[in-house]
């Protein structure tokens, strides 16, 4: 699909309900748009992949870039749906979007930032942490991400593990990153990295942060890595107090794939709110695995007839995430605009256009 033709002048995009607006400058994104003027539309991967900036465009004209069917089919863009990640005005917008917050989000800024020390939790998982730079003050919601900066302009973005709060004692933010043989950036975590290398972040970024102006129970859903921003979550939970029912799905292939196991298992003896529940999908006889066994998502739909009075927070897999999207709503009456998610999409993905 070849690129949308840049219009030659601004226009205001105005999103419903909340009634916010912001300007899209010629050729810009409207998520783009958006995130530098400090609105929350939701998002996940940037790059039409996904499919979680979707929303309804109600008045105006979008002209989209290069996107995945699954993330937007022609049949939904016809109904007047929008990727803003990739959808540019040529007109004046009106949009509908009801996970838009009512707080500005925090700046998106470049900083270096200094290896401080890195561990394999898991053969093919490295637990990273990154020392910011001293002077300076990193904000954003637990549950958000940053992007590193590679040569070439290429980029490849993490979810942090480690919730705001921990700055105070420790400034810098801990990384869960998964192998992937033949990466760019994963090679050299895994072959090549040096404690004190200087790498170059970018962020934060993200809708997946938790709504602390709900009393809803919440389920979180994670998939092998995608553990991370959900330990963030639960790190903020613990630290604000929030007393809400959490139940944690956590998914892996083999049970190694649940690499911070002991440190769930000690937050359920400080938070009686918590239930864990891991689930494997793939385990050998040599495991001894006795515990829960098959899908992640399945797991959900086994324990709970009804989600139509929960949240759910789901990242990992976009397989894993679209299919509980899907279920979670159409099965166990979910509302569509409790389910947020942050689908790790790989360079892979993002390239199958």
């Amino acid at each position: 699909m070849p690129r949308p033709v840049s219009p030659s002048s601004s226009f205001q995009v105005t999103v419903q309900p909340s009634g916010r607006s912001f300007v899209a400058a010629p050729g810009e994104t409207l998520l783009g748009a958006a995130i530098r003027a400090g609105v929350g539309l939701p998002y996940g991967c940037k790059d039409g992949a996904c499919g979680s900036c979707k929303c309804k465009k109600i008045e105006g004209t979008v002209v989209h870039g290069e996107h995945q069917e699954k993330a937007l089919s022609a049949q939904e863009e016809a109904d007047g749906l929008v990727l803003t990640c990739c959808g540019v005005a040529h007109s004046n917008v009106l949009l509908e979007s009801r996970q838009v917050t009512d707080e500005r989000g925090y700046p998106v800024r470049k900083m270096p930032v200094r290896v401080a020390g890195f561990e394999k939790k898991s053969p093919d998982v490295m637990q990273l942490r990154l020392q910011l730079p001293a002077t300076d003050t990193f904000r954003y919601h637990a549950g958000q991400y940053v992007e590193f900066l590679l040569a070439g302009g290429e980029r490849r973005a993490y979810s942090m593990a480690n919730a705001p709060h921990t700055q105070a004692e420790h400034p810098g933010i801990e990384l869960h990153i998964r192998h992937m043989p033949g990466g760019k950036f994963t090679d050299h975590v895994f072959g090549a990295l040096k404690e004190k290398e200087i790498l170059r972040i970018e962020g934060p970024y993200g809708s997946f942060f938790l709504r602390e102006d709900s009393d809803k129970p919440i389920i979180l859903l994670a998939s092998g890595t995608g553990f991370a921003p959900v330990k963030a979550l639960i790190e903020h939970m613990q630290f604000k107090q929030i007393t809400r029912p959490v139940t944690l799905y956590w998914g892996g292939r083999r049970p190694q794939d649940v690499y911070f196991d002991a440190w769930v298992r000690a937050r359920l003896a400080e938070m009686p709110q918590l239930t864990y529940v891991p689930v494997v999908s793939n385990a050998l006889p040599e495991d001894g695995w006795s515990g829960r066994t098959g899908f992640v998502h399945q797991a959900v739909l086994d324990d709970f007839a009804d989600l139509s009075g929960h949240q759910v927070y789901a990242c990992g897999a976009p397989v894993v995430v679209d299919a509980a999207r899907d279920s979670y709503i159409a099965q166990r009456g979910l509302p569509a605009e409790e389910f947020f998610a942050d689908a790790f999409t790989s360079e892979a993905d993002k390239h199958a256009l």
